[in-house]
């Protein structure tokens, strides 16, 4: 795949989940497809990524289900 940042190739994509929102409200977004360049270091979403993005947010209660998570604090 070729680095949209640097141009070369050699970027792949991984899968990893994101985080959005914070408290009661946080949503985790699993799968979600991050491009990664070893060449130049750069990750970044494609345009339709954060679109699909938009749009779980955008309807979270048709697609999110409620799971516990635990949380540590840092500091």
């Amino acid at each position: 795949m070729i680095c949209e940042i640097c141009g070369k190739k050699g970027a792949r994509v991984r899968r990893v989940a994101r985080t959005y929102g914070k408290g009661q409200n946080i949503l985790v977004i699993e799968n979600v497809p991050v491009v990664n360049c070893p060449r130049c270091g750069e990750s970044y979403l494609e345009a339709a990524t954060l679109l699909e993005i938009e749009r779980i947010k955008l309807h979270r209660k048709s697609f999110a289900q409620g799971r516990q998570v635990p949380v540590a604090n840092f500091g």
